[in-house]
């Protein structure tokens, strides 16, 4: 049982007659019945731990008597998989039709990196792009430099460049982004010529090299002359109406609590099943952060090689962290243990709850390209950073993101919408909430009706509505791709 409100020792709780029997946090469990030592803790109906001592009635459970260790799931493939039932009249939102029929939400001039060498000269070019330059393009909505720390030093070929190339034509061709350019230093691992041959550029990039153009001064010049020329192009987009089918949404959870669980992400999962009833997509993420509960998506698989495709990827990073010398369940963080998480198996019972209810439909590899519509699983790491990048790289023109102890996330070219689980985290950090679904712990409202809400703040957002990460200019230095292999 979680504790809404703080407990102290020889209170009675919610009506259940339960006395706790010391203090116990907002959000942190109590036990409801004696629990014996090796006999499994369960919480929404699913084993999240084990108990490594007795435990009494009404007593606190947390990191001090709960453990983890394997076991035995019950996948059961397609056994919860149903149809979902589209809805005859989809919603709509203003969004931006590219040449190719792609849809963007928002309308960015990209200056994108291909090593980090090369970082220095995109920043400067993108500083000369003031509010007051900017303002005789008001259809746009800023020039965004995308730089990073990687790019050189690794194997030319090979999982590790494979990923990171995927990541960067997935950037390049974004819908958000109206044009793109490529700049390098010249000599890095990450060339230019490759990248354009995997985009099938259509003409919205343009390329530049450091060494080819004779060094930062010429670099930057040529640089600011050829983003003039993008945002001359950009500036004759406009939005128009579209169908929600059009949306691809990113699921994003940090800074978890226990609440989280309960309100934000059931909440969001809500949304999901709108947006799905309406014909868009999905991505759940966060490999590490699903692991223990994997077996409730299974269940939900469309088809049996959905499922198998998810559960080799949790085998992957079950031998990945074995071969680092760690473990997949090396998780919880200290501040989701300070919000009363305790194990990786509870967190994860959380984190799916963002996913809804309808059927898994695909699996993907991180950044890979997503065409399949409905809710989808797209592998990363559970660093919020690092797995949002990979989902816009995977084509996501929005983002939602839980948060339970406060997260200040943005990440350009796509919006983020920041969803709190609790209404203490929104008073405290209002500046950077957007939505409060601490409500639904209040009593205020019910899941569903903050799902509706999520939803239609979603539509919103996604018609140019600006939101508080936005707002604040958050979202270029959150670029993170995952990075795998040695730094050569």
């Amino acid at each position: 049982m979680v504790a809404l409100k703080p407990v102290t020792a020889g209170q009675s709780l919610n009506g259940l007659h339960l006395i706790a029997l010391s203090e116990i946090s907002a959000g942190h469990k109590l036990a409801i019945r004696a629990i014996a030592p090796g006999e499994p803790v369960r919480k929404f109906n699913q084993i999240i731990g084990f108990a490594s001592q007795p435990i009494a009635v009404g007593e606190l459970v947390h990191t001090h008597n709960l453990i983890t260790h394997d076991f035995e799931r019950d996948y059961s493939i397609g056994s919860d998989a149903h149809p979902t039932a589209l809805l005859d009249t989809p919603a709509t939102f203003q969004g931006i039709i590219r040449p190719n029929g792609r849809v963007g939400t928002r309308n960015y001039v990209g200056i994108l990196t291909t090593v980090n060498c090369s970082a220095t000269v995109a920043r400067r070019i993108a500083a000369h792009f003031t509010p007051e330059i900017l303002a005789a393009y008001p259809n746009v909505d800023g020039v965004v430099a995308i730089t990073h720390g990687t790019g050189c030093g690794m194997a030319e070929h090979g999982e590790p460049a494979d990923l990171l190339r995927r990541v960067f034509v997935g950037y390049a061709t974004h819908p958000n982004f109206s044009g793109v350019l490529l700049l390098g230093l010249g000599c890095e691992t990450n060339q230019i010529e490759p990248l354009i041959t995997l985009t099938a550029d259509s003409g919205t990039l343009r390329t530049s090299t450091i060494q080819e153009d004779g060094g930062t001064a010429i670099s930057i010049k040529k640089g600011i002359a050829t983003v003039y020329e993008l945002l001359e192009q950009a500036n004759q987009v406009t939005r128009t109406t579209v169908p929600a089918s059009a949306l691809i949404l990113g699921l994003q959870c940090g800074g978890s609590d226990a609440y989280s669980g309960i309100s934000a992400n059931p909440a969001l999962g809500a949304a999901v099943d709108i947006l799905v009833r309406n014909g868009g997509t999905a991505i759940l993420s966060e490999t590490p952060e699903i692991y223990g509960a994997e077996h409730l998506l299974t269940r939900r698989s469309s088809r049996p090689e959905v499922a198998q495709r998810l559960i080799d990827r949790i085998h992957w990073w079950e031998e990945y962290t074995a071969r680092h010398r760690g473990s997949i369940d090396n998780n919880p963080q200290p501040g989701n243990k300070t919000g009363g998480l305790t194990t990786i198996l509870e967190k994860s019972l959380g984190a799916i709850s963002k996913g809804g209810t309808t059927n898994l439909n695909d699996v993907y590899l991180y950044a890979e390209p997503i065409h399949t519509p409905g809710l989808v699983f797209m592998d990363s790491p559970g660093f919020d950073p690092v797995s949002a990048t990979g989902q816009v790289a995977s084509g996501a023109n929005v983002i939602c993101f839980t948060t339970g102890r406060g997260s200040v996330f943005g990440c350009k070219p796509t919006p983020s919408l920041k969803i709190s689980s609790n209404t203490a985290i929104y008073n405290r950090m209002s500046d950077d909430m957007d939505i409060n679904c601490g409500t639904i712990i209040d009593g205020e409202e019910t899941v569903e009706q903050a799902g509706r809400r999520i939803f239609d703040e979603l539509l919103a957002m996604a018609s140019g509505k600006l939101t508080r990460s936005e707002i604040h200019g958050f979202g270029e230095e959150e670029f993170q791709p995952w990075l795998q292999g040695a730094t050569l």
